[in-house]
């Protein structure tokens, strides 16, 4: 499946899904109302403060990308098994939960559009909302099996060791685009991969499969991430819903800083003494965006951004022909288009 052009691709996931099987993206919908339900019965704790702020991210809303994938590799066996949605549920509370810790330790202000918990309450407070959506999870996963929980308790380890990895940063002589690529596949392709393996198994698909989708899940996953990162430094304001060179103003080294640094041109020496800083004066911060946009580090940036996704397409042609395998191959296509 082919995206249309800029002006008329689908805006979202759903509109991606819509146009490659209707009744597929009709499935998903139905899958999805359905998690937020249990989203809600899940997160109401008993007591006030708990229960108000463990909904306080589960009624920000958000893609719900981690459970979409889940109900989506459900399709590849009984998309209709309960478990399915269970599985879907686990996932997003373990990613909602790593949200309430990434504020903390980022002293964030703002997610998801609304005051963060750890603004609007307190550090202890938002660390203990993330623990108790970390013990729900954990509950519910015990229901799914063994198998289920050992995926889970792997996962969890894979975020914690991603979460430390990007703390430490790079180790003398360790290559920081190398890095940082292995940050993003702990930190964020695992739960993704997660999401679709536990839908797969759960469905009862065949091993295969499941194993063709996890792999997949986790390249698109960080192909998500890339995206995201060269969204910050190409978007106009306004256009991706954040301010363009946040990152770069904060002195996150994503990858397309990381590229930068890496280079030797002579030429753009003065682009590796800014971006290897926080910039928060405005008029270095906007240097710095327009001769990172004139750079060589974007278009390496896009050849991984490019390699990623057509890793994730072959792995997606491995699935026997489907309506699934096509919504993989639009999922890609669709991550390609946002970058811009």
């Amino acid at each position: 499946m082919t995206l249309p052009a800029a002006s008329t691709r689908p805006a979202s996931l759903g509109e991606a899904f819509e146009a490659t099987d209707p009744a597929l993206s009709a499935a998903l919908r139905e899958g999805l109302v359905r998690v937020e339900e249990r989203l809600h019965e899940v997160a109401d704790a008993g007591h006030p403060l708990l229960r108000q702020a463990s909904r306080h991210l589960v009624d920000a809303g958000g893609k719900r990308f981690r459970p979409l994938l889940a109900l989506l590799a459900g399709q590849l066996g009984d998309g209709a098994a309960p478990e399915v949605v269970e599985a879907a549920v686990v996932v997003e509370l373990t990613h909602l939960a790593t949200l309430y810790h990434d504020d903390v330790q980022d002293e964030a202000d703002v997610r998801r559009g609304a005051e963060s918990a750890n603004a609007h309450w307190t550090n202890t407070v938002a660390i203990l909302t993330g623990d108790y959506l970390f013990a729900r999870a954990s509950d519910l996963v015990a229901d799914l099996g063994p198998d289920a929980v050992r995926i889970q308790a792997r996962t969890f380890a894979r975020l914690v060791e991603g979460q430390i990895s990007e703390t430490a940063g790079p180790a003398d002589g360790e290559d920081a685009v190398a890095h940082h690529l292995q940050v993003v596949a702990d930190k964020t392709g695992s739960l993704i991969a997660t999401s679709a393996r536990l839908g797969a198994l759960l469905s009862g698909a065949p091993a295969a499969s499941v194993d063709a989708v996890t792999r997949y899940a986790e390249v698109v996953g960080i192909a998500f991430q890339l995206s995201d990162d060269l969204i910050d430094v190409l978007s106009e304001t306004g256009e991706s819903g954040k301010t363009p060179g946040t990152d770069l103003r904060e002195g996150v080294r994503t990858l397309p800083a990381l590229e930068a640094l890496a280079g030797t041109d002579p030429a753009e020496a003065r682009l590796r003494e800014l971006v290897a800083r926080p910039l928060p004066d405005d008029a270095e911060h906007a240097e710095a965006l327009a001769l990172l946009r004139g750079s060589a580090a974007v278009g390496a940036a896009r050849d991984r951004l490019t390699a990623a996704l057509d890793d994730a397409r072959a792995i997606a042609r491995e699935l026997p022909a489907g309506p699934v395998p096509d919504a993989l191959l639009g999922l890609a296509d669709f991550v390609q288009a946002r970058t811009g």
